[in-house]
């Protein structure tokens, strides 16, 4: 296996050196997290430091932070395969309609059972970049183009693209080179290498055993350690080559199952911290580590001054209770709710950038920006132009906001759409919901209760008061610009049971079927 994945190397490097691109375009690293809270960290995105920033020991982040430029007002989409399609082809979940997490099985509907609504027919077999697939969105991925125009393109982690029996499951098919443990699968069996991570033939659910690692199996290698070798190894030809490479390192981390890192677990428990928020917090101080290694292999190959780092979490905090420990939607205190909700804690993430000769050394931006703008951003740090994609582009660059920390345009409005339902639980947004935001204005659609819930997030980070009765002509401009948007996005609404029809816009008016 290793001696293939090298070959895959040496031929792709080989055809990358007849590219047109430029010797100094620069190496691009994404750090994705995992479920990863706005404040699971002890960099502060708050305007002060919080009890959970006090928690957490993530120093890497405070010297990528130091180093680049802070987001305080990030967003992706309220779980993890929206986020993830949004990232490749810079598309709102609205028009993309994989608007829910896709199960490795093909054709497999994720969608918790209602009484009252059917979810609409949501692309629920994720992406394509080839003939059409049945209940997938056709597009022109990232990666193919970064491919195209003579990156080494290299996926290391979780994919979560499409389900077995597509070609999503494969990173390949979507442009990158080299594809490590990635799959259909959205989280691991396990973190342990004495457990395989979850290859055990016998066991329950090997349908989520991490693939592709079997050089570390029945070692002490925990998985993000594992991830965090193979990166560096992924990219380690196009280093010596002088090639320039895009890294997608994408970590398992910190997904359920919640178990403990032994390299740094000791620490939380002697804290007296709850034992499966111990766990937990072991998850997100691998995770940091892991950027420090990327970071201390760049400077060491001293191509650190020629790469850019961005860092993001693709949903926010996980809440519940189980398998969260302590109590349930305090997790991401004070921003309300978490994972699958449209309140502040479902959406918004910790997002740094570093991009060395562009971005100020510990500066920090308020600008609006959602993981659809990562799509033309890194396109444009790449320096390629006029690209055709399959797909209408959302995204919106931000790389003004890199260039001048303290611009912010207040005019971008941000839309999210999720017409389906998470869990059992119907409180918190975690159903049946859009929302949008412009300038500090945040209005969320209940589509069960019929009713729009209007917050301005300058005053109110926590969404306590809805201030829709005291604001109406607010609530309804923001009504008809979120109803606006998704008619022009396209989007799907869910349907009643009883008769048939759609739900209505926000606006109150009525979809034709």
């Amino acid at each position: 296996m290793i001696l293939k994945r090298q070959l895959f190397i040496l031929i792709a490097l080989i055809l990358a050196s007849g590219m047109a691109f430029s010797q100094n375009s620069p190496n691009i690293i994404v750090f994705m997290v995992d479920d990863m809270g706005w404040q699971d960290t002890s960099v502060p995105f708050a305007d002060g430091v919080t009890e959970m920033n006090k928690r957490y020991k993530t120093p890497n982040m405070e010297r990528l932070a130091a180093q680049g430029t802070k987001f305080t007002n990030a967003y992706a989409n309220s779980v993890c395969t929206p986020t993830r399609v949004s990232f490749l082809t810079g598309m709102s979940a609205a028009r993309h309609r994989v608007t829910n997490w896709t199960s490795p099985e093909k054709d497999k509907l994720t969608d918790y059972a209602d009484d009252l609504f059917t979810s609409p027919s949501w692309n629920l077999n994720g992406i394509s970049s080839g003939p059409s697939i049945p209940a997938t969105v056709n597009a022109t991925p990232l990666p193919q183009l970064l491919k195209d125009a003579g990156y080494f393109t290299a996926h290391v982690g979780k994919a979560h693209w499409g389900p077995f029996g597509t070609p999503a499951s494969n990173p390949r098919n979507l442009g990158f080179v080299v594809n490590i443990a990635g799959s259909s699968i959205g989280h691991p069996e396990s973190y342990y290498g004495e457990e395989n991570y979850g290859n055990n033939p016998g066991r329950p659910l090997m349908l989520n055993a991490v693939p592709g690692l079997g050089e570390y199996y029945g070692s002490d290698i925990f998985l993000t350690e594992a991830l965090t070798l193979e990166a560096i190894k992924a990219v380690a030809d196009p280093i010596k080559y002088k090639k320039p490479f895009f890294l997608y390192l994408s970590h398992y981390a910190v997904h359920t199952p919640i178990e403990g890192d032994p390299r740094f677990l000791k620490k939380y428990l002697d804290k007296g911290v709850d034992s499966i928020e111990a766990k937990y917090a072991s998850l997100i101080e691998g995770m940091d580590k892991s950027l420090g290694d990327v970071m201390d292999m760049l400077e060491e190959k001293k191509i650190a001054d020629n790469t850019i780092i961005m860092f993001i979490s693709d949903n926010g905090g996980l809440s519940l209770v189980p398998p969260r420990g302590g109590e349930a939607y305090t997790h991401n205190y004070p921003l309300k709710a978490g994972k699958g909700s449209l309140y502040e804690g479902g959406i918004r993430e910790p997002m740094l950038v570093k991009w060395p000769g562009v971005t100020k050394a510990g500066s920090v931006s308020g600008q609006n920006v959602h993981i659809n703008d990562f799509f033309p951003t890194i396109l444009e740090m790449a320096g390629i132009r006029n690209v055709s994609t399959k797909q209408t582009v959302d995204g919106i660059t931000f790389i003004p906001s890199l260039k001048d920390p303290a611009l912010k345009d207040d005019s971008r409005a941000i839309v999210w759409h999720y017409p389906n339902r998470w869990t059992s639980d119907e409180s918190n947004a975690f159903c049946y919901a859009s929302a949008i935001r412009q300038g500090d204005w945040k209005l969320i659609y209940l589509m069960k209760q019929k009713k729009l819930e209007l917050y301005n997030l300058k005053d109110d980070l926590g969404e306590k008061k809805d201030i829709s009765a005291t604001n109406p002509k607010k609530a309804k401009e923001l009504a008809a610009k979120l109803s606006e948007m998704l008619k022009s996005y396209k989007a799907q609404m869910p349907i009643y049971k009883s008769s048939g029809l759609p739900v209505a816009w926000p606006d109150g008016t009525t979809t034709v079927k």
